[in-house]
């Protein structure tokens, strides 16, 4: 296990966590599974099929969907073999592509906020899991790659749920799916594959022992934070 990080690991993750908490606050862009304006436009607009940029669409909101990425660096954090982490990210990919696929397509429906609380929630989850908190607090841990499944249900769920916000044309719309649930598995690879390089140059820096507490800290409090986000805003304006 992870030795205790000094004192300056400690305060750089606190200046991330303080940076992070700032653009979550502030950003008209980071919104959970969010679909920004012009996206909205061309979904709404468009007709029939369209492939391309259906797999565009799917890949964009990957790659620039923090929450997944957060869950994502929290499931292979100590994951060191490639065959480990193809398998947690294809136990991810399959709940995640089967919610996206079927909530949207017949149209099943739930409170945003409260999928999205939960999808904060695998965060924090993760982060917990890395420092054996359940072990230490409750004597046991949940299956992790169960616990990876399930919660990638509600990943696919959280962006059917904004999917479902549009009005989109029923002409083509199954293929449409498919093509943007495509993209999403692509934009998880490439996010991915930074990902792990990243991640493969902080194991050889001789940094990581030390700050690997810091470091899960840290997801877990950003965990918590978009759980209380979502939250906020199911009792403000959700409920």
């Amino acid at each position: 296990m992870t030795g205790r990080p000094r004192l300056g690991d400690t305060l750089r993750s606190l200046v991330l966590l303080a940076a992070f908490l700032i653009l979550a606050a502030t950003s008209t862009v980071l919104k959970a599974h969010g679909v920004d304006e012009e996206d909205k436009a061309f979904i709404e607009a468009a007709a029939g099929v369209n492939i391309i940029p259906y797999m565009y669409l799917g890949a964009k909101h990957m790659v620039t969907g923090y929450d997944h990425l957060l869950f994502l660096v929290g499931v292979i954090f100590f994951l060191y073999r490639l065959r480990d982490v193809g398998a947690y990210v294809t136990l991810f990919a399959i709940g995640h592509s089967t919610t996206l696929l079927l909530g949207t397509f017949f149209d099943i429906r739930a409170n945003p906020y409260i999928v999205d609380a939960i999808i904060g929630l695998s965060v924090a989850y993760k982060a917990i899991d890395n420092l054996d908190g359940f072990t230490t607090w409750f004597g046991f841990r949940p299956d992790p790659k169960k616990a990876v499944l399930v919660f990638g249900f509600f990943h696919g769920f959280g962006l059917a749920t904004k999917l479902q916000e549009l009005t989109m044309a029923q002409d083509g719309l199954l293929v449409n799916l498919i093509a943007f649930n495509v993209g999403v598995e692509i934009g998880q690879f490439l996010a991915l594959g930074l990902i792990l390089i990243l991640m493969n140059l902080w194991r050889t820096s001789g940094t990581f022992q030390r700050s690997a507490f810091a470091a899960n800290a840290v997801l877990m409090c950003a965990g918590f934070v978009l759980v209380g986000y979502q939250m906020t805003g199911y009792f403000s304006q959700g409920a």
